[in-house]
């Protein structure tokens, strides 16, 4: 199956290890040697209506990605997401 990249954004991650709803994928980060899809990212939720900033962005590498449905995309992160901290050597927890 061949998704494009709008088909992609109005589908809704599900973490299928918690049960939990991470969003919906927001951009995508490729590879330009390989021309791959390396992970999706879903952006961070506003606080106080964007005034306070936001939280950090979600980054769902595509190896923990298990399944893209007609609605919903599922994936394995476990307890876990990978926020763009992880760059810069910290995890943070949903």
């Amino acid at each position: 199956m061949t998704v494009s990249f709008s088909q992609l954004r109005m589908k809704e991650i599900v973490n299928v290890a918690t049960g939990m709803k991470i969003g919906f994928a927001d951009d995508i980060e490729i590879d330009t040697e390989t021309s791959q899809v390396r992970s999706i990212i879903v952006c961070g939720r506003q606080r106080a209506f964007g005034l306070m900033g936001r939280d950090d962005d979600i980054v769902i590498h595509c190896s923990d990605i298990r399944l893209v449905g007609e609605d919903t995309i599922l994936v394995d992160v476990g307890e876990r997401a990978i926020s763009t901290k992880e760059k810069s050597g910290q995890i943070e927890n949903l």
